[in-house]
């Protein structure tokens, strides 16, 4: 369920002449009992509508004075977001005859053709008021007081994204709510105007259209959601856009180094720009200082499950959880620990809109028993980074919609894919050059094609404690076998490198300086091409003593790695 909440209009959208009709009513039970939210949003004063619409009961809030009073229906709460209306104002008003007059807790309304005293009465007393307009309504209110401020208020309240609401109105007052919302309704008597900016035409009038898109909305949702306005860019192929639904659930899988994470943080930023939350699980500290998130964790400090679930409540946070200071073998189970409780914050709430989860491999193994149990929830709007597809967990794979494969080894990646998963794999598959990427919808029916992929605008910089403190895998660790391979002694961070390198004997010192292990191991584990390069150098100097090459290396790890310097760029 991706849209959480109905926030609709009420005159000439839910109601006809003032009145709701007893068939709209039974939608809006319905809704609810969907599991999303109500809100009504109106510009009519609160005991007016008390009087003409007794079942208010039915809405989790009610934004009314045109968005200057929210009120909450369960316990009979008022809040007004702004202040009362100037006395002299109204006095003024008065004296020149405007009638009708009605005085809210915040608004102040007639009817034209009153605009122009209103207006006059506004300047001469050198007040900050706006005049709205609704169908001949004419409502003062205080300056940047609209709709959409009592919407915001009002979703900050139930701690919902506006991504996640529709909304549907009729008027010209209607206009800041709708477009603040993530999907926006006009119904078919709604005016030119409202029609031609709105997302979604309803066939039918007033209360009729109101039920038609509850209709839509319970039984199509995510085909709803699926709209390029609420996608985030991946890129251009062939002069065409490329959107990622707020409803997929991506792989993106390629060899080490070639840019997976490069891709994501440029991700994030799109989200960033559309104000869409985001949780990245980062178990090597890969983005560390990512603009526009909340770091959780570092090297030496392991992430707290309640602390990010207080963080997420807020739709405003994004988080990175950084789970370099737990051991490789800790990892699955913080995650397995961890998803119910996301499970229930997206379960209430569709947040956060994208969860990007790294090394995915290591969250989610394929190896683990309880994996299936803890993917019992649904992967929307998923993001699972990968060097290794084959050992994801076979239930997770399964959700994929879409692949992203980068590098020479892109079609691989599709294979695997396939393989793992028990799909028919495609013909004909492209190999990405350069800066584009292989994409793949699995379930449409297409052959992959290639994409132009976005870029960051920043660049972040590899974190040096992951290499320094952290635990690489098994993979990612450097062993002292020695010549004759008579020992087996692995390094799992570069600290653990430079004590051991400091203990071996020269003949194993050698043995892996001669055959460019070092530089290797920097260069493609470490992913360090300038400790790689200075390694490289020493290898190749004859002339060099064990114990002087040694030096060499060792100080070299030591300067980057545990002196206060910053990070190489990746």
């Amino acid at each position: 369920m991706y849209f959480m909440a109905l926030a609709t209009d009420y005159d000439g959208t839910l109601a006809h002449d003032g009145l709701v009709t007893a068939s709209t009513i039974s939608a809006l039970e319905k809704l609810k009992k969907s599991g999303r939210k109500l809100i009504l949003v109106t510009g009519r004063e609160l005991p007016d509508l008390k009087e003409v619409f007794p079942e208010l009961s039915l809405f989790d809030k009610v934004v009314a004075e045109n968005g200057a009073l929210i009120y909450t229906p369960a316990s009979e709460e008022e809040r007004a977001i702004s202040p009362s209306p100037s006395a002299e104002l109204v006095d003024r008003l008065k004296k020149r005859g405007v009638k009708p007059l009605s005085v809210g807790r915040s608004i102040v309304a007639t009817w034209e053709p009153h605009q122009a005293t209103v207006l006059d009465v506004i300047k001469k007393l050198g007040l900050e008021l706006e005049i709205i307009f609704n169908k001949g309504a004419v409502m003062i209110l205080p300056s940047g007081i609209n709709k959409a401020t009592g919407l915001a208020a009002a979703l900050e309240d139930l701690k919902l994204s506006p991504h996640n609401v529709v909304g549907v109105g009729d008027a010209e007052n209607d206009h800041a709510f709708l477009r603040a919302s993530g999907c926006s309704v006009a119904v078919a008597n709604a005016l030119p105007a409202v029609k031609e900016t709105a997302d979604l035409l309803a066939k039918e009038a007033r209360g009729k259209g109101v039920e038609e898109l509850i209709r839509k909305l319970i039984k199509h949702d995510h085909l709803i959601a699926r709209k390029r306005s609420r996608g985030v860019l991946l890129g251009n192929s062939r002069g065409k856009e490329i959107y990622l639904s707020p409803t997929e659930t991506v792989l993106i899988a390629g060899s080490s180094g070639i840019g997976k994470s490069t891709l994501a943080t440029a991700l994030t930023e799109r989200l960033v720009e559309k104000g869409l939350q985001f949780c990245i699980f980062d178990p090597e500290g890969d983005y560390d200082g990512l603009k526009g998130a909340v770091p959780l964790g570092n090297g030496s400090t392991a992430p707290n499950k309640e602390q990010l679930l207080e963080l997420l409540e807020k739709p405003q946070n994004n988080v990175v959880v950084n789970g370099l200071a737990l051991k490789v073998d800790e990892r699955p189970g913080f995650f397995a620990e961890l998803l119910p409780g996301l499970g229930n914050v997206r379960y209430r709430t569709a947040r956060p809109h994208w969860l990007i989860i790294d090394e995915a491999h290591h969250l989610m193994p394929k190896r683990r028993a309880d994996t299936r149990s803890v993917l019992s929830i649904e992967l929307p709007g998923t993001v699972l980074i990968t060097v290794h597809p084959e050992a994801i967990s076979t239930d997770a794979l399964r959700l994929v919609t879409a692949v992203i494969a980068l590098g020479p080894k892109a079609k691989g990646v599709i294979m695997t894919f396939c393989t793992e998963t028990g799909l028919k794999a495609p013909k004909d598959i492209p190999l990405p050059k350069g800066d584009r990427v292989l994409f793949w919808r699995p379930h449409d029916g297409k052959k992959p094609f290639t994409v132009k992929a976005i870029e960051p605008s920043q660049s972040l910089k590899r974190h040096s404690r992951k290499y320094a403190e952290g635990e690489l895998d098994e993979a990612g660790s450097f062993y002292f076998t020695g010549p004759k391979k008579t020992m087996n002694l692995r390094a799992h961070n570069l600290i653990i490198f430079a004590q051991m390198a400091e203990g071996i004997d020269d003949k194993t010192w050698e043995y892996h300086l001669r055959a460019g292990d070092y530089s290797k191991w920097f260069r493609q584990q470490i992913r360090d091409k300038e400790l790689a390069r200075e390694t490289a150098e020493a290898e190749k100097d004859k002339t060099l003593s064990a114990e002087e090459s040694r030096k060499l290396v060792i100080d070299a790890v030591r300067r980057r790695y545990t002196a206060p310097a910053t990070a190489p760029e990746k």
